[in-house]
């Protein structure tokens, strides 16, 4: 795949244009100037060309903004087109010289086209001629709010990497938002989607950039620094994956930012696209109601869940068992879908315990997307109800089990026809379900037991 690298000034449009690239709302777009800091990948469809979506470049010596401007220069020099912004309504600026020079500089061969953003009016066109000082060539109005003069990039792509015939189809890889992750468990080969998520500073784009094996995410010890949901395809422990870094999840009385508030919204969006989630945790502090909140959102919409003891390494050692225990406990006693809560130690700055994880992750998800024998789910219903009689109900009517079979997956779902008694017990559900996931080595899945009446062919 070819890489286009979308640069310019903060506020100048950058990220609406990706999204109309990309045909997703993947970029996080805010009037406010600053708002992306990671490199955001998407493709552009019927096309072999992955566009990254940068951070505003900013004349600063420390800090985010330094960061962030310091990985899209690299990601400039590593492009194969690129495409520099400016704000055809705000004019030149002496930032729009200045960081022409680096962007040249950084680029060296790789052909660059100007693009003029926000020139909504015919008469911004004649104000444009400014723009020939930054050697550039010819800048090309467009709006991409409205989706307008979008032909003069897709010429510039095109003349770079004519369009193949096997480019006809979509590219899934980054473009997930359209589907979920129940829809795309049948495409062979199609790479397991997971979510790294978690609170604010709990190590999140730590643990990515170790997978990765490069500083691909911003890093500070600081919370809030990951906004968007930065969704990065790569190759880990014998798998293709596609990681999402997502923004860290406060409490809602603690968020008063509208940024955030959207970032938040965008993270929680992440779980329906993922085949599973690892909820990275703060092992040297007590767990926290955010982050069982996180937790029942992602068991509610039936995702594989591992929940990473990040930072490990700190825990006294005659701290460890006992900490692991109450936090087992404390996942176990808090949700119904789930047996056993897969739980983790690791290490994201040292690296211990990763590979552990993500093997474990890639069994469970495996199990998640095959079916049980009807067979065998009947004989295991059989000997449950054996050892264990199901209650009369409140008619004292007692309750017959006929016949049970798998109906779903993500959440694992198993429908059971019963006939008399319908006001069945929830105990006797839990009971049903843990001997279920017990047998059938569901044990770190959310499990769901539906009840289906059994019409009487003889009533009225």
């Amino acid at each position: 795949m070819k890489k286009l690298v979308i640069v310019g000034r903060p506020n100048t449009g950058k990220s609406t244009l990706f999204n109309a690239l990309t045909g997703t709302r993947d970029a996080l777009v805010h009037d406010r100037p600053g708002v992306t800091r990671d490199v955001i990948g998407g493709t552009i469809k019927n096309r072999a060309w992955t566009v990254y979506d940068t951070a505003g470049l900013e004349s600063a010596k420390s800090g985010l903004a330094a960061d962030s401007t310091d990985m899209a220069v690299r990601y400039v020099a590593d492009a194969d087109a690129i495409i520099f912004v400016v704000d055809g309504r705000a004019g030149l600026t002496h930032g729009d010289m200045d960081w022409a020079r680096v962007v040249r500089r950084a680029a060296g061969r790789t052909p660059i086209r100007l693009v003029a953003n926000k020139t909504e009016s015919s008469r911004r066109t004649a104000e444009m001629d400014d723009f020939y000082k930054l050697g550039f060539g010819a800048p090309f109005p467009i709006s991409a709010e409205h989706k307008r003069g979008f032909d003069a990039i897709f010429d510039f792509i095109d003349e770079i990497a004519p369009i193949a015939s096997d480019t006809q189809s979509d590219n899934t890889d980054m473009n997930t938002n359209e589907t979920t992750a129940a829809t795309l468990a049948g495409i062979p080969n199609r790479p397991l989607h997971i979510a790294i998520m978690g609170q604010p500073n709990v190590g999140k784009s730590t643990f990515v950039n170790r997978v990765l094996g490069q500083q691909r995410q911003i890093v500070r010890d600081m919370p809030g620094v990951t906004r968007d949901t930065v969704k990065i395809p790569t190759r880990f422990y014998g798998r293709d994956i596609v990681l999402m870094d997502t923004a860290g999840l406060r409490r809602k009385a603690g968020v008063t930012d509208d940024v955030e508030t959207l970032s938040a919204l965008k993270a929680l969006d992440a779980i329906k696209t993922a085949d599973a989630v690892i909820l990275i945790v703060d092992a040297t502090r007590n767990i926290e109601n955010q982050a069982l909140m996180i937790a029942g959102r992602i068991y509610d919409a039936g995702r594989v869940l591992c929940v990473a003891l990040n930072k490990w390494d700190l825990v006294p050692e005659h701290e460890r068992d006992e900490k692991l225990l109450k936090l087992k406990h404390q996942f176990a006693n808090s949700f119904h879908q789930i047996i056993k809560p897969m739980i983790l130690a690791i290490s994201a700055e040292k690296g211990t315990g990763v590979q552990n994880l993500f093997k474990r992750v890639y069994q469970q998800c495996d199990l998640a997307a095959t079916d049980a024998p009807t067979s065998l789910i009947n004989r295991i219903v059989e000997k449950l109800v054996a050892t264990r009689q199901p209650p009369m109900s409140r008619l004292k009517r007692p309750m017959k089990i006929k016949f049970a079979r798998q109906t779903g997956r993500h959440p694992m779902r198993i429908t059971i026809n019963v006939g008399g008694a319908s006001d069945i017990p929830e105990s006797y559900t839990r009971y049903l379900r843990r001997g279920l996931a017990t047998a059938l080595g569901w044990e770190h899945l959310p499990v769901v037991i539906e009840y289906e009446k059994s019409d009487n062919p003889y009533g009225q």
